[in-house]
């Protein structure tokens, strides 16, 4: 399982994912390690994403606007893509923990995404206990 983090994500949390989940046989790319580069559009990695091989992937993204542009929710759905998208909170909060919550979490979000069939993305609380509430997609 290949962990993507987009733009609005620090690559620093994608390198500390990383080297949490490698023992797990998973890997976490920041957007700008990947071949579409860090000026990618939303629809481009999307696009590039569904079309690696190397999947599954799933995505981690701090933009929710992604869900608001109709173009780009049409390009998820077909892409059978699925993820989290953080919720405002993470914005505010220091990058260290925002990765501690990350690697907390990971389990949860592991299974969580096992669970469901097709393309799904999923608001990540920030708060430990709350759920990640599906989003409409």
């Amino acid at each position: 399982m290949n962990i993507f983090f987009d733009n609005c994500t620090s690559p620093t949390l994608a390198a500390t994912l990383d080297g949490f989940v490698q023992h797990l046989g998973h890997r976490a790319f920041h957007i700008s390690t990947l071949p579409c580069g860090r000026y990618a559009s939303d629809l481009e990695w999307i696009q590039m994403l569904a079309a690696r091989d190397d999947g599954p992937w799933i995505i981690v993204t701090g933009d929710g606007r992604i869900l608001k542009n109709k173009p780009e929710r049409t390009a998820l759905r077909q892409s059978g893509l699925s993820g989290f998208v953080l919720s405002s909170a993470y914005q505010k909060t220091p990058l260290n923990q925002v990765a501690s919550i990350l690697v907390w979490r990971w389990t949860e979000m592991e299974q969580l995404l096992g669970l469901v069939a097709g393309p799904a993305l999923f608001e990540l609380p920030i708060n430990r206990r709350s759920k990640p509430k599906q989003l409409p997609l």
